[in-house]
C-alpha cells in the first residue's frame, strides 16, 4: 500500500503545473483537431483511448523497464532503453517534445537534489534524455512505487490531451471532467497492459498519427508545438 508521502511526491511528479512544458504539446491532437477527426466530446475519447493504446503498447512499458533499471542502479540498461525510445520518434516534433520535457523534468530532479549521486550519475550520463528516463528517475528518486508510477504518468498524457480538447474543439468545463472520468478505466487498463508485456512485443506502429504530425509541422494555424 503506498504511504501519503509516496502519494504526495507522485501528484507532484504527475501534475500538469510541474513546469517541464507539456501544457505546449498535444502530441498530435492539434492536427486531428484540424483534420476534423476531433470535433466533440465522443469522437475525442475515441482519439484519446486510442492514444493510449499507442502508449500501452511502447512509451509505458518502455517506462516500467526504466523504472526497474534505475531502481538496481543498472546504467547500460537504462542507456538501451533510453536510446530505444530516442529513436522510436519518427516526426520532427515528436522527437524534439520528448527530449525537451525530459531535459526540463531531468534539471529539476537535479536542481532539487532529491536523487543520489548514482541516480544523478545514470541521468547525465545519457548523450539525449528523452521524458520517460527522467520521469523514471524522478520516480525512483522520490520513492514512488513502480506501478502507481506508470498510472501518473499515463494520467498526466491523458489529462493533457483533455485539456487540449477543453481549449481547442472546444468542449465545455463539464464535458472535460466527464471526458477525464470516463478514461480512468483505460488509463488503469492500459498501466496494466504495459507491465505485463515481453520485450519483443513492444510495438509502436502507429502511422496515422506520424502522418498527423507531419502534417503539424507545416500546418499554418496552430496553438501547439505538436
Amino acid at each position: 500500500m503506498m504511504g501519503s508521502a509516496s502519494l504526495l511526491r507522485l501528484l507532484q511528479l504527475a501534475s500538469p503545473s510541474l513546469p517541464i512544458g507539456a501544457y505546449t504539446y498535444s502530441q498530435g491532437l492539434e492536427a486531428a483537431i484540424e483534420a476534423g477527426t476531433v470535433g466533440d466530446e465522443h469522437s475525442a475519447r475515441i482519439w484519446i483511448t486510442e492514444a493510449l493504446g499507442v502508449v500501452a503498447d511502447f512509451e509505458a512499458p518502455i517506462l516500467w523497464r526504466l523504472l526497474k533499471a534505475f531502481s538496481a542502479r543498472d546504467a547500460a540498461a537504462v542507456s538501451y532503453w533510453t536510446e530505444c525510445f530516442v529513436a522510436s520518434r519518427d516526426t520532427v516534433e515528436f522527437r524534439a517534445e520528448t527530449i525537451q520535457m525530459g531535459y526540463s523534468l531531468g534539471k529539476l530532479v537535479a536542481d532539487l537534489r532529491i536523487a543520489d549521486d548514482t541516480l544523478l550519475d545514470i541521468l547525465s550520463a545519457q548523450s539525449e534524455v528523452p521524458l520517460p528516463t527522467a520521469f523514471a528517475c524522478a520516480a525512483e528518486a522520490l520513492a514512488v512505487p513502480h506501478g502507481v508510477a506508470v498510472l501518473g504518468m499515463l494520467f498526466s498524457m491523458v489529462e493533457n490531451q483533455v485539456l487540449v480538447c477543453v481549449k481547442s474543439v472546444p468542449l465545455g468545463q463539464v464535458s472535460g471532467q466527464r471526458l477525464l472520468l470516463s478514461l480512468h478505466p483505460p488509463i488503469e487498463a492500459a498501466a496494466n497492459h504495459a507491465q505485463q508485456l515481453e520485450d519483443d512485443d513492444l510495438c509502436n506502429w502507429a502511422p496515422g498519427l506520424s502522418l498527423l504530425s507531419m502534417q503539424h509541422e507545416v500546418q499554418y494555424s496552430r496553438i501547439y508545438r505538436s
